[in-house]
């Protein structure tokens, strides 16, 4: 089955000119064209999409998809270095990720100390407190905060 560039952007959930972008920049080297000039996408070229939707997510540069795509188009040559470049970015979401939990905790202990705040009607009572005077999961968090970047 074939879709128009609209039926795919809905399948995928993106705008079309996104699709039109990934094309521009050399992301979609299979895309077939009608006689009109019309783009058609093929139901193999879901899942290649979806992969770049997915690496675009993880942070991939534009020039890192292209490298995977050059990878690809090496064909069974080149699977040692699709897994090795696969396990590269599977790092970087790791740390991302771990990043991003230090991060919510940061949020979730400004939440508790505004909340507190509020009640109280002031911050001044919590601003003079010592790391050890928050509760348990949030002294960690004070400290860190506390100690000018270290």
């Amino acid at each position: 089955m074939l879709y128009t560039i609209g039926e795919m952007s809905k399948k995928l959930g993106i705008p079309a000119s996104t699709l039109r972008y990934y094309e521009k920049e050399q992301l979609l080297p299979c895309v077939e064209r009608t006689t009109g000039g019309i783009r058609m996408f093929k139901e193999s070229d879901l899942e290649f999409l979806n992969i770049i939707n997915c690496l675009k997510k993880a942070g991939v540069s534009i020039s890192g998809i292209r490298e995977f795509i050059a990878l690809v188009k090496q064909g069974d040559a080149s699977i040692d270095a699709r897994l090795a470049f696969f396990q590269r970015e599977k790092e970087c979401v790791l740390r991302q990720i771990g990043e991003l939990k230090k991060t919510l905790e940061v949020l979730e202990f400004k939440c508790w100390y505004y909340t507190q705040a509020k009640q109280e009607g002031t911050t001044k009572r919590l601003a003079g407190l010592d790391p050890e005077e928050f509760p348990k999961p949030y002294r960690k968090i004070k400290f860190e905060l506390t100690q000018d970047g270290k």
